[in-house]
């Protein structure tokens, strides 16, 4: 991987290729494209190896509707808008759609390219991928250069005293924020050298593709209003400015509008991490600045999971990061299956649980607080597999990222870095009561349980029949009852681990 801050070297032509860095500012591979390179193309590829695997897994669950998924509308929308902003310097974007391990040599060809410019990827696979990508330029005397952009430090750049890369969150914070310099924060200057922008020939000049072209339909991403491209992060990053000093406190509550709603931006890299970080880290310096210390504190998370995945690639393999847990029993059979259903479907009878699943289900949105609570009650609770908890986020979270996915997932497992000791297993109802306490976010995706009040609405069951039915719910027909006794499942937990 080329640093930064090592390239010397000019070119006459380059081609930037954006993967996960869909913006016209601030972007490192852009950066140094348009300042070493007289020219300079732009291209993204619709990769068919990662479209071909999500329109099967939709087909598999649901074989008799069209595929949709709201990530492939937000990234049409937003390389529409990274079109037209490079149009505007003077250039364009050039869209494939294929095998780019096979499309962007061909295309550097093509395009006379001495070099192409990219932003590291830190999964095994896109690594992979990129060393093919890099082989088969060398045969024809061209390079690829990638750059760090996604992250603040990455790989070996914050390590222990014994330069050893970190396990545990807290000292790794607390290394990160002492070497954080100005210079880290600071943006590409990508205006400065824009005029080497090169227009984009008229013979790979065509539209955008459509939903239908890429094997989709549309999902109901617009009747959700979630913004899109490199405006929609600047509007919601203009909007969570007003709040961020109530974030530490209102961040745990479902129903209230505690986060920044920022993360499929960073996802597809609609903003940069350069910008939300340098706020965080400015605005936590004010007297006032608890709420924006914590919302630092989970981009370094961010950080800190991509660095551990690659440190560790076995991750990407379906390993714990804890090679004891691997051996661990998890429950198997037809009672397995169905309790792993109703969890997927909403449907355990725990209310807080449910909504929370209906809310992913429906949005491709689920609030941290509730991924912690319904990957610990899946796992602890139902005794099923964390990987196939992990495996139907990453179908349906529409900022799926695999580092944060996976480290969040074996966090709640107790199998990963810096997890929780498998003994402190949440309790659905006490988190419920906690964090949604007059059941509003409830409500909100279990409208069948409007009428029963705050006493009642975290475990329905309690409330008895004949009051249920006050409020116009009967257990097993408007509501599932429990699938698993809380208690009980806790025991069995115990005896899991403990083995």
């Amino acid at each position: 991987m080329t640093r930064a801050r090592r390239l010397n070297d000019t070119f006459d032509t380059g081609l930037v290729w954006f993967r996960r860095d869909l913006r016209s500012t601030d972007n490192a591979a852009l950066y140094y494209a348009l300042k070493h390179c007289q020219r300079v193309w732009c291209v993204f590829v619709f990769d068919t190896t990662i479209l071909q695997p999500l329109v099967d897994t939709w087909q598999t669950r649901h074989p008799d509707t069209p595929p949709q998924d709201r990530r492939i509308e937000f990234i049409l929308a937003s390389l529409t808008e990274l079109d037209d902003a490079l149009r505007a310097k003077g250039g364009g974007l050039i869209v494939l759609y294929g095998d780019p391990a096979a499309l962007v040599p061909k295309l550097a060809h093509e395009l006379g390219a001495d070099a192409v410019f990219a932003n590291h990827d830190y999964e095994p696979v896109a690594i992979a991928r990129d060393e093919t990508v890099r082989e088969q330029l060398a045969e024809s005397r061209r390079q690829l250069l990638t750059f760090k952009d996604q992250v603040i430090f990455e790989l070996d750049e914050v390590l222990t005293g014994q330069n050893k890369p970190f396990t545990v969150f807290t000292p790794y914070k607390n290394a990160w924020l002492k070497q954080l310099s100005a210079f880290d924060l600071k943006p590409y200057p990508v205006e400065k050298y824009a005029q080497h922008l090169a227009k984009v020939p008229s013979k790979l000049d065509r539209h955008l593709p459509t939903l239908k072209q890429l094997g989709f339909v549309p999902s109901n991403l617009a009747d959700l209003k979630i913004p899109t491209g490199m405006s929609g992060a600047q509007s919601l990053l203009d909007d969570f400015t007003t709040r961020i000093d109530s974030y530490k406190d209102r961040r745990d509550f479902p129903a209230a509008k505690g986060p920044s709603y920022l993360s499929v931006h960073l996802r597809f890299g609609t903003v940069s991490i350069r910008t939300l970080a340098r706020l965080a880290h400015e605005m936590s310096l004010q007297p006032d600045g608890e709420g924006s210390a914590t919302w630092l504190s989970e981009l370094i998370w961010r950080d800190f999971y991509f660095m551990i995945l690659s440190h560790h690639p076995k991750l990407a393999n379906g390993a714990s990061f804890k090679e004891e847990y691997d051996r661990l029993r998890w429950e198997q059979g037809h009672e397995a299956d169905e309790a792993f259903a109703a969890w997927c479907e909403g449907r355990t009878g725990y209310p807080l649980v449910d909504a929370a699943m209906l809310q992913l289900n429906r949005t491709g949105y689920m609030h941290n607080r509730l991924r912690m609570v319904t990957a610990s009650f899946l796992v602890k609770d139902l005794g099923v597999d964390w990987r196939l908890g992990e495996r139907y986020f990453a179908e349906l979270l529409n900022d799926f990222d695999f580092s944060a996915n996976n480290g969040g997932w074996q966090w709640a497992a107790s199998t990963g870095c810096d997890a929780q000791p498998y003994f402190r297993i949440f309790n659905p109802i006490t988190q419920s009561e906690k964090f949604d306490a007059e059941g509003r976010f409830i409500k909100r995706y279990l409208p069948q349980l409007e009428k029963v009040p705050a006493k009642w609405i975290h475990a329905p069951w309690l409330a008895g029949a004949e009051r249920l039915a006050e409020f116009g719910v009967t257990l097993g027909k408007d509501y599932p009852a429990p699938i698993v006794d809380h208690a009980e499942a806790r025991q069995r937990t115990l005896a899991r681990f403990g083995k």
